[in-house]
């Protein structure tokens, strides 16, 4: 195996297309927030550790999940599942970019943003990964991670959560979810073959439609406040 067949491998277990995604919505928040002017060092710094902790957070999920991917086409391919990477390595460099990530929020942007980005890789690694084995409302709790850089970014230039920042947490947790169950009833049969219990395998593809819409209504409504 070549040095960068090696280094392709550690970077698709980083997922960066969520990290992309991630990085997009801290930016974002970090634009609604700013009143005086633009700040480089810490828009920088800010979607730098927000992309450092998301790359970490992938790569844990990757590692807890890897008896699910076996069982899935899209993701049975993946290093941590066919062994190209090593459990111990993969795991010390989930550390590594974890702690690189906290290291930049806390030098260069303030303690809530890092307390939201701690939010986030918990509800990512820690609830998500246990809800989304045992119950519907796993998509749910997943929302709750994809919401903390929109809010991330926010804070990190004004310095405090205050009702906007709530506000966009809403928003962005309850825009996700029409999102979600898409790809829930797109790939309906890799979950049901992996026995995970998301909606569309334990209710339908009709219950499954009509939370779709009444999320794009809930969505169209925060969104309007």
């Amino acid at each position: 195996m070549t040095i960068t067949s090696k280094v392709k491998d550690y970077y698709y277990l980083t997922k960066p297309g969520i990290i992309r995604g991630n990085v997009m919505t801290a930016a974002a928040g970090y634009f609604l927030a700013t009143r005086s002017g633009f700040d480089l060092q810490l828009f920088l710094a800010l979607n730098g550790g927000i992309a450092l902790i998301i790359a970490s957070a992938c790569v844990l999920n990757n590692y807890i999940d890897r008896d699910i991917d076996k069982k899935m086409k899209r993701t049975k391919n993946r290093a941590l599942v066919t062994g190209k990477i090593p459990v111990r390595n993969a795991l010390v460099f989930a550390g590594l970019l974890g702690l690189g990530g906290f290291a930049v929020l806390y030098v260069y942007t303030n303690i809530l943003t890092v307390i939201i980005g701690f939010i986030g890789i918990l509800s990512y690694v820690g609830l998500y990964g246990y809800y989304k084995r045992r119950s519907v409302h796993g998509t749910l709790v997943g929302s709750i991670s994809g919401a903390t850089s929109l809010v991330a970014g926010y804070c990190a230039v004004s310095g405090h959560f205050d009702g906007l920042a709530a506000l966009l947490f809403v928003v962005m947790a309850v825009w996700q979810m029409p999102h979600f169950y898409a790809i829930a009833v797109y790939r309906r049969a890799e979950y049901a073959s992996a026995g995970l219990p998301i909606l569309s395998v334990e209710r339908g593809f009709a219950v499954t439609r009509r939370h779709i819409i009444n999320y794009i209504i809930l969505f169209i409504v925060v969104a309007s406040s």
